[in-house]
């Protein structure tokens, strides 16, 4: 594991230790605090703040080119890929997630990068269609000084997704991460500090500001030179910082929560429903905004399938996630585990059967360990609070549909609008369903597969915006309209 100066977050360009108070990092597998970090304080956020908006002002990046802004995204891809494995380690340690995970969201993270260079050299800007004697003219600009407030989960690819069109859209970013999980992000900051010095850019052209989001995020939106913060994590913060941003009139994108149908209807491939649906919830250990988490089965599959189900979720392979063969891997914190497993004794209360897990593994291997046992429940109505609320942990609800519409009804009855899966033979049914109900991303036959170049975001109460795809530059930017006249005739109102 590379060695890693906890103890310091990047500020207006100078590698320190935060003013604010210490918290300990801890690894969930085991329990053993890894690192302490210090907290910046709001007054370092401000100091960031300027720093960033006079390094995005800077000629030497104002005036920089795309197509060598594209080399600096490049050169970013090449160090996360030579420090993949300690990458890698590093996020498995800090999060508790399988190596086998980790290492595909240290390789998307660089293919993040590698995919933004290339739309920023092939960004186009427009000449309008002209209804005059003038040309017309739609241009963009950087915005200048850009928040990216991360949650948790998968901290380096969602650090990928934010930094990099921000940098390639010729911002300035202040970079949060996670209380509970820095370490990668201060590791990829050290990579992208390193190019910047390499390249002669500003060093404020990026700060990774640690500590909580209640003080630290807070003050990152709040900051008078901050343009817009993208944000990914609760709903519940997002309509806070969306209410902050709104006394700016700054722009937001929020990535927030979800409680995603996952919908097996009669015909299908029963063998490739089952996997699908496993990986959809129980993969990264149910911590995904997209995670499967509400089991939708056509009434006369249902017994049959959900049977089929639990016997296999029984099987699935409980450990720390430096085990080759883990499947379910602890969850990040104790304190998160805590609040999943309150959620499934509400459902006991709520009358839900508790089909498998719904509570802890038994064994020394666990006992310092944050793990949670795969659950499955049902028996419940899709209103009650179980079937509503986001869970994040390995908890999946099933629950019987009769007929299309009644599946659609039960599928859109939400807050959120985030994710869906479909599985089915039938491609007429996929179609309509797909199109009927509120998501803004529907896998059908697959589950938890992601493109760089294909929009990712939510509709209600899963947010504002979209993040990837080659409109993921422009959405950083300000665009700009130019009138360019082409005719000596006088004004009106000339003399």
């Amino acid at each position: 594991m590379p060695r890693i100066p906890a103890d310091e977050a990047l500020i207006a360009g100078e590698w320190r230790r935060g003013a604010g108070a210490p918290a300990d990092t801890v690894d969930p597998a085991t329990g053993r605090v890894l690192a302490t970090v210090h907290a910046v304080s709001p007054d370092e956020v401000a100091e960031a703040a300027r720093a960033a908006a006079a390094a995005a002002a800077d000629p030497r990046w104002r005036d920089l080119l795309p197509h060598r802004r594209a080399l600096l995204l490049h050169r970013v891809a090449e160090l996360i890929e030579g420090s993949a494995d300690d990458l890698a380690a590093l996020q498995t340690a800090d999060t508790g997630k399988a190596l086998t995970e980790t290492r595909a969201l240290v390789g998307s993270a660089a293919a993040t990068f590698r995919y933004t260079a290339a739309a920023l050299e092939t960004a186009e800007e427009a000449i309008t269609p002209s209804r005059g004697d003038y040309v017309t003219l739609s241009v963009y600009e950087p915005i200048g000084v850009v928040g990216a407030i991360n949650p948790w989960n998968s901290p380096i690819a969602s650090d990928a997704q934010k930094l990099a069109p921000a940098l390639a859209a010729g911002n300035a970013v202040l970079l949060k991460p996670a209380e509970w999980t820095p370490l990668v992000s201060l590791a990829l900051g050290r990579l992208i500090s390193g190019a910047l010095e390499e390249f002669g850019l500003p060093a404020g052209l990026l700060s990774v500001l640690t500590g909580r989001g209640s003080v630290v995020g807070d003050a990152i939106v709040r900051d008078p030179h901050v343009g817009k913060v993208t944000f990914t994590g609760g709903t519940s913060t997002g309509r806070t910082l969306a209410h902050a941003a709104a006394e700016k009139l700054m722009p937001v994108s929020l990535e927030l929560g979800g409680k995603s149908p996952t919908v097996v209807l009669a015909d299908a491939d029963v063998e490739q429903a089952l996997a699908g649906v496993m990986f959809g919830i129980f993969s990264s250990s149910g911590q995904s905004c997209v995670a499967g988490s509400r089991l939708f089965v056509a009434r006369r599959l249902y017994e049959e399938f959900v049977g089929e189900l639990v016997a296999r979720v029984r099987k699935l392979r409980i450990g720390p996630g430096t085990r080759p063969d883990t499947q379910v891997a602890p969850l990040v914190h104790h304190q998160h585990r805590d609040s999943v497993a309150s959620y499934v004794d509400l459902a006991r209360e709520e009358g839900a059967r508790v089909l498998c897990g719904g509570g802890v593994p038994e064994g020394a291997e666990y006992q310092d360990g944050a793990y949670y046992l795969p659950t499955v429940l049902d028996g419940l109505p899709n209103s009650s609070r179980t079937c509503q609320e986001e869970i994040f942990g390995p908890v999946l609800v099933a629950l019987p549909f009769d007929d299309e519409d009644d599946l659609v009804r039960q599928a859109n009855s939400s807050v959120y609008g985030l994710a869906c899966g479909i599985w089915t033979r039938d491609h007429r049914a996929a179609w309509r369903i797909a199109r009927r109900v509120d998501a803004g991303t529907v896998w059908i036959n697959t589950y938890k597969q992601f493109s760089i170049a294909t929009p990712f975001g939510g509709m209600k109460e899963s947010g504002l915006g979209r993040e990837k795809g080659r409109d993921g530059i422009r959405a950083h930017q300000r665009q700009k309209s130019l009138y360019w006249g082409l005719t000596d005739a006088p004004l009106p109102w000339a003399d």
